[in-house]
């Protein structure tokens, strides 16, 4: 399967390998694969399971696209780790659970800076939610690179 999938994006490298390396252009791809995950399923939740409705959770109200991005974290967590760790970063020698771990804390951290950005965007500056989600999943897509090339998935010294 591993194999497949790298020969599947290593079809496309050809024209990029101008201006990215092999590893920088399939962690591009995995991203990507990882960020159209959290966008089309934020998109799918947000508008047909919870139709724009925002969701009580005991005596919590929760606006329904802070709930969309709370349920597609999950799946988008589960696919990125799963491209990073056997697609990207296999030459990192940390322990599985240690990168599980540290992935972890990046996703945290990332899921905080979305619920953040997604107040200020839609409930400060009127966005659209849809559109919100992509232009955060843009930045944090960078911040995401060099936290798991230098910490999740780092290569460590002998």
């Amino acid at each position: 399967m591993r194999k497949r999938a790298l020969m599947v994006i290593d079809f496309f490298y050809p024209p990029f390998k101008k201006w990215f390396t092999l590893h920088t252009f399939r962690y591009m791809a995995a991203g990507g694969i990882t960020a159209a995950t959290g966008i089309i399923g934020y998109f799918l939740i947000y508008n047909y399971i919870l139709h724009q409705q925002d969701v009580t959770i005991g005596p919590y109200l929760v606006t329904a696209h802070i709930a969309a991005l709370a349920i597609e974290s999950v799946s988008t967590f589960i696919v990125g780790f799963t491209l990073n760790k056997y697609l990207v970063f296999t030459q990192s020698n940390l322990k599985g659970r240690i990168q599980l771990f540290r992935y972890a804390t990046v996703v945290a951290t990332n899921i905080l800076l979305n619920y953040a950005l997604m107040k200020i965007l839609v409930e400060g500056f009127q966005f659209y939610p849809t559109i919100a989600k992509t232009l955060i999943t843009i930045v944090l897509a960078v911040f995401s690179y060099f936290s798991q090339k230098y910490f999740s998935f780092r290569v460590k010294k002998e």
